[in-house]
């Protein structure tokens, strides 16, 4: 199994920029997906997430009406759109798979099966 996020970039603030994590050996729609980001000397910590029937969506207040994550099950790939980015959405971010759980759920980090290596979005003020 392996997940391949890409996407990342240096934007300005203000910009969009949208993250890319396909995956192989494995089938998103049976997997809850998640996003999740570590800024330099932080801890990595939740962005949002899909349930794994796909049919609900969960955000960190800090991303709420920003970002938007999405799914195309024909390329068994999930998107993150970030909008109006801002300097402290500096991070490497990272997204993540687990069978059945709830989007809500996948805020738990533990226990999480699949991670993929990260993709670096810096934001300039």
């Amino acid at each position: 199994v392996q997940l391949q996020a890409s996407g990342g970039g240096l934007v300005q603030a203000g910009d969009s920029l949208r993250l890319s994590c396909a995956a192989s050996g494995l089938t998103f729609s049976n997997y809850a997906v998640g996003w999740f980001r570590q800024a330099p000397g932080k801890e990595r910590g939740f962005v949002a997430a899909f349930s794994w029937s796909g049919g609900s969506t969960y955000y960190a207040d800090t991303v709420k009406g920003r970002f938007t994550i999405s799914r195309d099950n024909a390329k068994n790939t999930v998107y993150l759109q970030m909008n109006s980015l801002k300097p402290e959405d500096t991070a490497v971010y990272y997204c993540a798979a687990e069978r059945g759980r709830t989007a809500q759920a996948m805020t738990q980090q533990k226990g999480i099966d699949y991670w993929g290596k990260g993709t670096l979005v810096t934001v300039s003020s």
